[in-house]
C-alpha cells in the first residue's frame, strides 16, 4: 500500500492490479485519525499498520458510499477497532441494509455497482447534509449512488469526493466514461444527479481534490470545471 501525505491528510492507495487502484484516507486531528472509506478486505491490515506508523489511533470510520471497494474492509477494521463509530449517510444506510427501493422524488434509474450484502457491521451514526465530524463538513452528493456524500476539511479546504469525481484515467464526473478506467462510470446510478453534485462541489472552490480512484489533485477547480463541461456536452449529445 502506498501512502502519500499532504498536510493533515494521508492518501492510502491499494493496487489490486495494474488497472485497478483504490484509495482511502486518514484525516489527522489533534489526537487521533478519521478514516474515510475502508477499501477492500485485504487492505484492513495495511490500514492498521499505517495508523500505527503515524502513531495516532483511528477514532472513527466514515463511508462515502456503499460500493464494495469503499466498504470492503469495514468488518475486519471494526473488529480491530470496536470503539470506533462508523458513519454513513442515512440514505446510503438503506443500501447497506439491502434496501434498493428508490424514494418517490429520486430519478427512476437502476442502482449500479457492487453493494455487498455480507457486511456484518452496522453503522453507529447516520449522517445528513451539514453534519460535522471533527474537522470535516458533510456534503450530500447523490449521483454515483443515491446516498453518496463528500467531505470538506474546514481547515485546509481539501475535498474528499468519494466517487463523485475520479482522477484515475483523467478527471471525470461520476457517470462519464474514461476508457482507461471505466469502473466508476459503470457503477453510477444517475448521471444528471451526479452532474448537479459535481457542480455543487466545484462551488466550494476546494484547494485539493481527493477521490476514491486516482491521484490527489492540487488546485483542482479548473480541471473539475473542464470535467463538468465535458459531462454537460456528453449529456446533450445523448439526448
Amino acid at each position: 500500500m502506498r501512502i502519500i501525505q499532504e498536510g493533515s491528510l494521508y492518501q492510502l492507495t491499494y493496487f489490486k492490479s495494474a488497472s485497478l487502484s483504490v484509495n482511502c484516507y486518514f484525516i489527522e486531528e489533534d489526537n487521533d485519525l478519521t478514516l474515510i472509506d475502508t477499501a477492500i478486505p485485504e487492505c484492513a491490515g495495511d490500514i492498521l499498520q499505517a495508523a500505527a506508523a503515524i502513531n495516532k489511533p483511528i477514532a472513527r470510520i466514515v463511508l462515502t458510499h456503499a460500493h464494495h471497494d469503499h466498504i470492503g474492509g469495514l468488518d475486519p477494521l471494526k473488529q480491530a477497532l470496536p470503539h470506533a463509530p462508523v458513519y454513513i449517510s442515512a440514505r446510503e444506510a438503506r443500501l447497506l441494509a439491502g434496501d434498493f427501493a428508490l424514494h418517490a422524488d429520486e430519478p427512476d434509474t437502476p442502482i449500479r455497482g457492487i453493494i455487498p450484502q455480507n457486511i456484518m457491521t452496522q453503522p453507529d451514526r447516520l449522517l445528513h447534509e451539514g453534519d460535522r465530524i471533527g474537522s470535516l463538513l458533510v456534503l450530500a452528493t447523490p449521483g454515483h449512488t443515491p446516498g453518496s456524500i463528500s467531505l470538506l476539511d474546514t481547515r485546509s479546504h481539501a475535498l474528499f469526493a468519494g466517487d463523485s469525481f475520479q482522477t484515475e484515467g483523467g478527471v471525470a464526473v461520476a457517470g462519464q466514461l474514461c476508457p482507461s478506467f471505466p469502473f466508476p462510470a459503470l457503477g453510477t446510478w444517475n448521471k444528471q444527479a451526479a452532474l448537479a453534485s459535481a457542480n455543487r462541489l466545484h462551488g466550494f472552490r476546494p484547494s485539493l481534490l481527493a477521490t476514491g480512484h486516482g491521484p490527489m489533485l492540487k488546485e483542482p477547480c479548473s480541471e473539475m470545471m473542464r470535467a463538468i463541461h465535458e459531462a454537460e456536452q456528453n449529456m446533450v449529445s445523448e439526448q
